[in-house]
């Protein structure tokens, strides 16, 4: 499997990738790209390579409209994450939507694929791309096929596609696993346990995702789009969310198309997915051993405490007081183990 990416103009390729057979007990290969030109923009790449897995996680933003060309030969699956809008993509031989939108995935099967992506000035840019070989992927669904018919079949007669005709918006399990799997903190072969765990989580979460929109369209497209939108106000605005009135004048749609849609759309309520949001950020917060629960509640949006502890009780089915207590017991289990393995008891006998 070989991955190549240029923009047209340039000599060098950004990214310039081959990665040979799966062999579970090679360690990924860490391979870094940072590139800054005044006349043409700024590009970082962390790419992580192991045999039949290749994770690309690309920022870039461009003093000018660019494009790029991205070539891969040998079959691959990607489960590919968009954390940007307005990128023109135009993806040889698939019939795909013209333009992305942020916070959106999809799963592509190419048999060999040819790509041009046209990047907008000024415009940040970020994709995170894993990119399996087949071989690797049936393993991870345990070869069972009957997981997505339609996609196996294109898999199988080696015709490129997507699985689902639009991408869909990330849930919160798809971009705590994305978190995760850009913060690893391990390293060696515990680190390739870690990522090859993670993606296949993130898999769990993209199939359960694409299959409930798969055919699916509960609001029409113009509402869609407005309802993501919504989502994407309420993701940067959480600790201090608008209400439902303001968010529906923020998107231009009225309050019972909003609270109606939004349900249909991504299963949950407007209040629930905020308070989601609060939960997940507290519990991240909460990883600082020196954060007190007072100052959790209050950079979560939280004027009460009791509040707080209420809804963080009600979300993770114990107090922050108890999830605290677990959180520093763990650290210190993992710590005495980790210490453990550089110095064997028996060393001390």
């Amino acid at each position: 499997m070989r991955f190549k990416s240029i923009i047209v103009g340039e000599e060098e390729p950004v990214i310039n990738i081959e990665t040979g057979t799966y062999n579970q007990k090679n360690c990924f290969a860490e391979e870094k790209v940072s590139i800054k030109k005044e006349d043409l923009g700024e590009i970082t790449s962390v790419n992580l390579i192991t045999e039949d897995i290749l994770i690309i996680d690309i920022q870039m933003c461009f003093s000018a409209s660019q494009t790029i060309r991205t070539e891969m030969v040998g079959e691959s699956v990607v489960l590919n994450f968009i954390c940007c809008n307005n990128v023109e993509a135009d993806i040889d031989e698939v019939e795909s939507e013209k333009y992305t939108t942020e916070n959106t995935h999809n799963i592509l099967y190419a048999s060999k694929l040819n790509a041009a992506f046209k990047i907008p000035e000024l415009e940040e840019i970020n994709y995170l791309s894993i990119i399996l070989s087949p071989d690797f992927y049936s393993k991870l669904i345990n070869e069972n096929w009957d997981l997505h018919q339609k996609f196996s079949k294109n898999i199988l007669q080696k015709k490129t596609g997507y699985l689902t005709p639009k991408y869909v918006p990330f849930n919160s399990e798809i971009q705590w696993a994305i978190h995760e799997i850009k913060n690893c903190k391990y390293s060696g072969s515990m680190k390739k346990m870690y990522l090859e765990a993670k993606i296949k989580e993130l898999l769990i979460f993209q199939l359960e995702s694409l299959k409930e929109f798969e055919g699916k369209a509960p609001v029409d497209e113009k509402d869609y789009k407005k309802l993501l939108e919504a989502k994407r106000i309420l993701e940067r605005n959480f600790t201090n969310a608008p209400s439902l009135l303001e968010l529906s004048r923020l998107i231009s749609l009225n309050e019972f198309k909003l609270k109606k849609g939004f349900k249909a759309c991504f299963e949950t309520t407007v209040k629930s997915y905020v308070t989601k949001l609060r939960m997940e950020y507290a519990k991240k917060l909460f990883k600082n051993k020196n954060s007190n629960v007072g100052e959790v509640a209050y950079k979560c949006g939280y004027k009460d405490v009791s509040h707080f502890s209420a809804a963080f009780k009600s979300f993770y089915g114990f107090t922050p007081m108890d999830f605290r207590k677990i959180n520093i017991f763990t650290k210190l289990n993992f710590l005495f183990w980790e210490f453990m393995d550089f110095f064997p008891l028996v060393d001390f006998l």
